[in-house]
């Protein structure tokens, strides 16, 4: 269905936001607008652990009618800075209702000096480990470093068993993409999929099962066309969502309905706010 007034798509979930952003002052205003274009909930990610509590703090903002959820962890960009966790550690601050995934984490060697990256294994490692402890999935940043997280990620598997994960604003090639979802693994697309150079990007998108399907904004970062170029938010999922349905086929509430399912699946922690 279409949100009313608005010609977006309506019951869309942004499933990584980053809404520590935003001040106090601008999150009501941020908020109207994405349950304006269509959106029913989004997911604001932790990127430090010792920052837990703001992630968890900033869901308190959800309304009946639009849900907040959030991720706790540590993004490989930090693991200098921060401590690397132990994986009981991160599940037992985990375990809080409105804590519905595991990260962000993984690996990014566009940032991370050479001698950086055996901290964001380690911590990698831990963060998927606590994602078993927790059972709940584990959001993933993959940054050219393609090959090691499909060998971390398929090590883990065979050696204790697969467990639930999102690559999250996927931008890698096709054979990471290929490698992620023959262990299971659902891909998340951004606004990344709505530039004109991205057609490699919707090609990988296309060969993509339907029911491994998400979206997202990374907000504040990568607003998608048209509005490349602003500071990203959460209501601007409504266009990359238009970009990637037709990309794969599917109808605006089509897509909707079924993202929003994905979602559901593999965030099994989710809940709608009470009214």
């Amino acid at each position: 269905m279409t949100a009313q007034g608005t010609g977006h798509t309506a019951g869309l979930i942004d499933s990584h936001c980053h809404l520590d952003h935003f001040s106090d002052e601008e999150l009501p205003l941020l908020l109207d607008r994405a349950r304006e274009a269509g959106l029913d909930g989004m997911v604001t990610i932790g990127t430090r652990l010792s920052l837990q509590h703001e992630q968890k703090a900033l869901t308190r903002h959800s309304r009946p009618d639009l849900a907040i959820w959030c991720s706790i962890g540590t993004h490989p960009d930090h693991v200098d800075e921060e401590e690397t966790p132990e994986a009981a550690r991160i599940a037992e601050l985990a375990d809080a209702p409105e804590v519905v995934a595991i990260g962000e984490s993984g690996l990014d060697y566009f940032h991370g000096a050479p001698e950086m990256r055996p901290l964001q294994q380690a911590s990698f490692r831990a963060h998927i480990h606590a994602a078993r402890l927790a059972g709940l999935p584990l959001v993933i940043h993959a940054r050219q470093a393609d090959d090691d997280v499909a060998a971390v990620l398929e090590d883990e598997t065979e050696t204790r068993g697969a467990f639930p994960f999102l690559l999250h604003c996927f931008a890698s090639g096709p054979d990471l993409a290929g490698r992620a979802l023959a262990l299971g693994g659902y891909l998340s697309f951004s606004g990344i999929a709505t530039f004109p150079k991205s057609s490699e990007l919707r090609d990988i998108a296309r060969i993509v099962p339907h029911d491994r399907l998400l979206v997202e904004t990374d907000s504040p970062y990568l607003a998608p066309a048209p509005k490349r170029g602003k500071r990203n938010e959460p209501s601007y999922v409504a266009f990359t969502a238009a970009t990637v349905a037709d990309t794969v086929g599917l109808e605006p509430a089509a897509f909707a309905d079924v993202t929003t399912a994905n979602f559901h699946r593999l965030f099994t922690k989710a809940r709608r706010p009470a009214p």
